[in-house]
C-alpha cells in the first residue's frame, strides 16, 4: 500500500495546493468558480472527447460492466436510502444522501487520477461507469425532488431531465468523440494536438479545483457527513466488487478499475444540486470535505487491493 500511496500522493498534494490558496484568499470564490468552470467545460471536455475519438463504441459500453456498476451503487443508494428513512427524513433529504452516498468525483478525480495509475485501458470503464452516474442517478435524484414537490412524473419533468443531460459537457464530449470514432475519419493532427494541449490542463486543474472549493466547505452535520463518506468510501466500493467478482463476468482488469472508480470521495456536482435545489447543502458540504480528506489512505488502500 506505501507503494500506491506514494502515487497517489501528488495528486492529492495538488488537491491541498487549491485548498491552502483559497484558505489564505490568494484564489477569490470568484477565481476558484472561473477555475472549474475553465476545467469542467474546455479542460476535461478536451480531455473526454480526445479518448472517446480513440475508442469504439464496443470498447466503452461492456453490458457486464455497465449491469455491475448499476448494482453495485444501486445497493449502496438503497441502504442509504433506507438509513434515511429510518431516521424519519423526508424524500428529498434522504435523495440527496443517498446520491452524495453512491456519486464519487469520477470526472474531475477519477478519469485523470485513474488514468494515470491503472493506464489507459482505464478509461473506456471510466467513461462508462461516469455515463452511469449522469444519466442514470442524476436524473433520479432530478425526478425525486420534482415529484415530492408535487411535480409528478410529467413531460415537462422528462424535458427538464433531457434538457439537463444534453446540456451537460461531459456527455455531450463523450457522444461527440465516439461520433468521430465511428465515422473511421482520422483527426487532423493540428486538431490532435490541440485537444491534447488542452486537455492535459484538465489534471492540474481539475485537482486544484476540488481543492479550492473544498475551502468554502463548512463541516457540519458531522455524524450524517461521516456516515455518507463511509458508505461512498466503504460500502461502494464494497459492493461493486461483489457485483463485479461474484455476478457479473468482468475480467480482473475491469473489476479493479471499477472497484477503485467507486472508492472516490463524494463528487462536487452534489453539492451543486443540493445548493440549486435548497436540500441540505450544509451535510453535502461536510460529506465532500470528510471523503476527500479520507480518501487520501482509503484510496490508496482499495487500488493497492485490486491491482497489487
Amino acid at each position: 500500500m506505501i507503494a500506491v500511496l506514494l502515487k497517489v500522493l501528488p495528486f492529492f498534494a495538488l488537491i491541498g495546493l487549491g485548498y491552502g490558496a483559497a484558505k489564505v484568499r490568494f484564489f477569490s470564490e470568484e477565481s476558484v468558480a472561473a477555475i472549474t468552470r475553465f476545467v469542467f467545460y474546455f479542460a476535461l471536455s478536451a480531455m473526454l472527447f480526445r479518448f472517446s475519438a480513440t475508442l469504439s463504441f464496443s470498447e466503452i459500453f461492456d453490458p457486464n460492466v455497465a449491469s455491475a456498476y448499476l448494482l453495485g451503487t444501486a445497493a449502496v443508494y438503497s441502504v442509504a436510502t433506507v438509513a434515511g428513512f429510518l431516521r424519519r427524513q423526508d424524500v428529498q433529504t434522504t435523495a440527496i444522501e443517498a446520491q452524495s452516498a453512491s456519486i464519487g468525483n469520477t470526472g474531475f478525480l477519477g478519469v485523470p487520477m485513474l488514468a494515470v495509475l491503472l493506464g489507459q485501458e482505464a478509461v473506456g470503464p471510466i467513461i462508462l461507469m461516469l455515463s452511469v452516474d449522469l444519466i442514470v442517478f442524476s436524473s433520479l435524484l432530478v425526478i425525486l425532488v420534482s415529484g415530492a414537490r408535487g411535480g409528478g412524473l410529467s413531460p415537462a419533468l422528462l424535458g427538464t431531465v433531457a434538457r439537463g443531460l444534453v446540456n451537460n459537457p461531459m456527455i455531450v464530449s463523450i457522444v461527440a468523440g465516439l461520433a468521430v470514432s465511428a465515422s473511421g475519419l482520422p483527426m487532423p493532427a493540428p486538431v490532435e494536438s490541440f485537444l491534447t494541449t488542452l486537455g492535459n490542463a484538465a489534471t492540474p486543474g481539475a485537482l486544484f479545483a476540488i481543492g479550492a472549493s473544498l475551502a468554502t466547505k463548512s463541516a457540519e452535520r458531522l455524524a450524517v457527513a461521516g456516515w455518507i463518506s463511509f458508505c461512498k468510501l466503504v460500502l461502494h466500493p464494497g459492493f461493486v466488487a461483489l457485483a463485479a467478482y461474484f455476478v457479473f463476468p468482468v475480467t480482473p482488469y475491469q473489476a479493479a478499475v471499477m472497484v477503485s472508480a467507486s472508492a472516490l470521495p463524494v463528487a462536487g456536482n452534489v453539492f451543486i444540486l443540493a445548493q440549486h435545489y435548497g436540500i441540505a447543502p450544509q451535510r453535502v458540504s461536510a460529506a465532500i470535505l470528510i471523503s476527500t480528506a479520507a480518501s487520501i489512505l482509503t484510496v490508496s488502500a482499495v487500488i493497492a487491493w485490486v491491482h497489487p
